[in-house]
């Protein structure tokens, strides 16, 4: 959890989920702040307005009736839970100000995607069944392969960060050797062949191959003899952005999943990507050598899951940033669109900041006086930054491009997605006939395709190079496949086709 501004909480501990153990705290009334009902229909916002001071002093005489109620809420929202459950002197709403630098500050950087949250949730089952892969592994002391898919934002590199640490005390319990975990973002190879060097590097430091040989050619010398010591370490490769491995002839990647397969191999080979089809698509040939990596992917978040991210993000600080139901605005939304929690992350610091510069310049007292009633991120603030975030022009022109073009958009969204970056014309429509025929849709000719992508080009949304034949132009998407999700998402045809 992030480091939290204002007074300790090392004096008490709050509830993060069912089971925690908690210190017994006075009840406290319930918080003018929390008495704000937001209902939501369609896209209209309206807030209830708040109950008199009077009426909350009343409800205290009512004991186990409103004890009772209060307890069911809180049972259903964890934020509002640790926020009552909190002393007198931290569980107000009045300790939250967006105009406390150092208070918004906190709450931003535990919304930010490169602060890595102290407990990963909604990723326990995939989590448990790479952890069984390893321990299988390094039991029967046997070397394997393992792939990890699934589309951006969806825990795939930080369930690996979490699976490394219970493998290192999974190993130091059970009294086995440890095992040498070498963690390679393949982004930052200069060429894909230097991911040997590194794991050679790894298995004998400071050893380099010599002659004629190669640093592949020495890994499966290495791996093809008996090793004179009993006691050698495995070795786990984890090759994040696996999909930047995908050269012309697919050489690299294959000869990696080999190295798996060698008779006296130690190495326990998992790759990371985006590409759900990485091995039927490019090493078709591994199934025919029994070198066919078990696949696990992991699925875009649902909304249930986003909102259950977000509130664990937030439960650690002693007062409240969002309504819950801004908080469920977003996870809806986001999880319509993409799935990708990374973009949900974004909204919410967006929303932040269209808070803060409502607060700053509604009054014209930045510096003193009170803040307004509700100084939370609301409704509509989540709104603003949603319509942000999604609703840009882009979106609006390609949900009016003709039904062809469109397709076209969506066969390169498609196209492009991993390590893939352009294509030429041929390909493209190649991708596009393929889409035509599985819908039954009479697709246009090449030169009418060609004449699309131009149009496309002149619009912002593709990149079309020069060449002398329209087949080998090169060409790129320029704008972010969430926009294409997100503009297309409202036809069942196109969520199809974007799966």
């Amino acid at each position: 959890m992030p480091t939290i501004a204002g007074p300790s909480l090392s004096s008490y501990k709050h509830i993060v989920g069912a089971g925690t153990e908690t210190r017994e705290i006075p009840r406290k009334r319930k918080l003018r702040s929390d008495s704000a009902e937001v209902s939501l229909s369609s896209e209209n916002f309206i807030t209830t307005p708040k109950k008199s001071k009077s009426h909350r002093q009343s409800t205290t005489s009512n004991s186990r009736l409103s004890e009772k109620e209060d307890a069911n809420e809180n049972l259903a929202n964890p934020v509002n839970l640790a926020v009552e459950s909190l002393p007198d002197c931290l569980g107000t709403k009045s300790n939250w100000n967006p105009r406390d630098e150092e208070k918004m500050r906190a709450v931003k950087e535990a919304l930010h995607v490169s602060k890595a949250p102290s407990t990963i949730v909604c990723r326990d089952d995939e989590q448990q069944r790479i952890l069984e892969f390893v321990k299988g592994c390094v039991d029967q002391r046997k070397a394997d392969s393992l792939y990890i898919c699934g589309c951006p934002g969806t825990g795939k590199s930080l369930s690996m960060e979490k699976v490394v640490q219970q493998v290192s005390d999974w190993s130091e319990q059970e009294g086995l050797p440890h095992v040498d975990t070498l963690s390679l973002n393949c982004t930052s190879l200069t060429k894909s062949t230097d991911i040997f060097s590194k794991i050679l590097g790894e298995i004998e430091p400071g050893t380099k191959a010599s002659g004629s040989s190669s640093p592949l050619q020495y890994l499966q010398f290495l791996f093809s003899q008996k090793q004179e010591s009993s006691s050698s370490r495995m070795i786990l490769l984890i090759a994040d952005e696996m999909d930047y491995l995908i050269t012309k002839d697919l050489g690299v990647l294959h000869d990696l999943f080999m190295l798996t397969t060698l008779p006296f191999s130690r190495c326990i080979l998992i790759g990371v990507a985006n590409a759900i089809d990485l091995a039927d698509r490019f090493l078709p040939k591994l199934k025919s050598v029994r070198c066919k990596p078990m696949v696990i992917t992991f699925r875009a978040y649902s909304k249930d899951q986003i909102l259950r991210i977000l509130q664990e993000r937030l439960t650690g600080f002693p007062y409240v940033a969002f309504q819950p139901k801004a908080l469920e605005l977003c996870a809806r939304k986001v999880a319509a669109a993409s799935g990708d929690m990374r973009k949900a992350l974004s909204v919410c610091r967006s929303a932040l900041d269209i808070l803060e510069i409502e607060i700053s310049g509604s009054t014209g007292q930045e510096l003193q006086g009170p803040t307004p009633d509700d100084p939370v991120v609301r409704m509509d603030h989540m709104a603003n930054a949603l319509s942000k975030t999604f609703r840009s022009p882009v979106v609006e022109t390609i949900q009016s491009l003709p039904q062809h073009q469109q397709i076209i958009v969506c066969s390169a969204a498609k196209a492009f997605r991993g390590n893939k970056k352009d294509a030429t014309v041929g390909e493209l429509n190649k991708l596009y006939l393929e889409i035509c025929k599985s819908w039954t849709i009479s697709p246009a000719g090449i030169t009418e395709f060609s004449n699309m992508c131009t149009v496309l080009n002149d619009q912002g949304i593709l990149k079309l190079g020069q060449a002398r034949g329209d087949k080998i132009k090169r060409v790129s998407l320029r704008v972010d496949e969430s926009d294409i999700t997100f503009a297309l998402q409202g036809i069942r045809f196109f969520r199809n086709c974007l799966r």
